[in-house]
């Protein structure tokens, strides 16, 4: 390693970070080309389907009237070698000649994991690996587990009050909100980065949200409801706008058997029924990740309430937390207290690469369970 190679990387990461909620289910990347102890050129992916960081920050080399040949190329993420939607980026980096590439961490995608350094090695460009690589795998956590498992990253999420409640329980007729309009904004980064999102019939049968992502700028949501009894209601926004964004609901069989004509009506409404098999010890759960993977979904955001939220604790399914906490205690005018379906799991849990945020007084407690930091690699 040289001296100014975790500066430089430093630099990279932060020009990816730009790219979140943009380029999913692709992974967020940053280049910065290195000439003569000055910056050359940089770039991010900035979008899904457009070109990549590494072609992006040669453009702007060229833009700049500066050559790259026997440069240095740091990156956050191993090159590409394959043609996907765009050209492989190793081509066009042995093209422009630099001198040394660096690399933060490993595309473990069947199709590259060292293939696009070995290229490069190949080509007699020196490649190093592994500078700032727990940033780069902590920023890359969902893309990175999606890559080598086939299994989609979870993420849950809830706004909470001091308190622990989740609703206010006063009927004023409108909408009112646990957070503010801040946190309500940052959540929206969340929804952009997921490919679908899931909540319990009561969310909808109490809220009737519609569940997109705002503003949101081509991104369409696979919306899911867990619904056992089909309780969805026929004239709710979800199946009203089923023909325009995909309508999941996790529904059991003897329902679907029982119910035939209920099932129906909702099928014909534009939604897809996900029925599984009433199998004592079973999770439900499992089956609706097990589905939503086999789909290409690699982000899943759970936006449920305590009952949800703790079923997917209660079978470690989540991988990361985002959990939004507002400055106030309802006491008897709060509703959905989420400490005591919490109180029923029987393992505690300690949250890893904590990050904690303010939105204008709401605090948001961000981190990965351990079992999604081990793997990573980056307990």
């Amino acid at each position: 390693m040289k001296p100014d190679d975790e500066k430089y990387m430093q630099g990279a990461l932060k020009l990816a970070r730009r790219g979140i909620g943009s380029v999913e289910p692709n992974p967020a990347v940053g280049c910065v080309i290195v000439k003569g102890n000055q910056i050359a050129g940089k770039g991010w992916h900035r979008k899904f389907g457009a070109p990549h960081a590494e072609i992006n920050a040669l453009e702007d080399c060229k833009n700049l009237g500066l050559s790259p040949e026997s440069s240095t190329i740091y990156v956050t993420l191993e090159p590409c070698s394959h043609h996907g939607k765009t050209p492989p980026c190793t081509d066009a980096i042995i093209e422009s000649r630099p001198a040394r590439v660096v690399v933060a961490a490993i595309d473990p995608s069947e199709h590259a994991n060292g293939a696009g350094i070995q290229r490069l090695r190949d080509a007699g460009i020196e490649v190093e690996t592994g500078i700032c690589e727990t940033e780069a795998r902590l920023l890359n956590g969902p893309f990175l587990k999606f890559a080598a498992t086939g299994r989609c990253w979870t993420i849950l999420k809830w706004a909470q009050t001091i308190d622990g409640k989740l609703a206010w329980a006063d009927k004023t007729g409108e909408r009112r909100w646990i957070s503010n309009e801040f946190s309500r904004k940052d959540v929206q980064t969340l929804r952009k980065r997921a490919q679908a999102i899931v909540v319990g019939i009561n969310t909808i049968l109490t809220d009737d949200p519609l569940l997109t992502a705002r503003p949101a700028k081509g991104k369409t949501l696979t919306r899911v409801v867990l619904d056992t009894r089909l309780s969805i209601p026929l004239d709710c926004q979800l199946l009203a706008t089923a023909q325009k964004a995909p309508v999941l609901i996790l529904t059991s069989r003897r329902t679907v058997e029982t119910e035939p004509h209920r099932a129906e009506q909702i099928r014909s409404k534009g939604a897809e029924l996900l029925i599984f098999a009433d199998t004592p010890g079973l999770s439900n759960l499992h089956f609706l990740i097990d589905e939503l993977s086999e789909r290409g979904v690699a982000q899943l955001l759970v936006e449920g309430g305590p009952t949800v939220i703790a079923s997917f604790l209660r079978e470690r399914l989540a991988d990361e937390f985002s959990v939004y906490i507002s400055p106030l205690i309802l006491g008897g005018r709060g509703k959905a207290d989420i400490a005591a379906p919490l109180a029923q799991l029987t393992e505690s849990l300690a949250l890893r690469h904590v990050n904690i945020q303010s939105f204008h007084g709401d605090v948001c407690i961000r981190g990965l369970s351990a079992q999604a930091a081990e793997e990573l690699s980056i307990l």
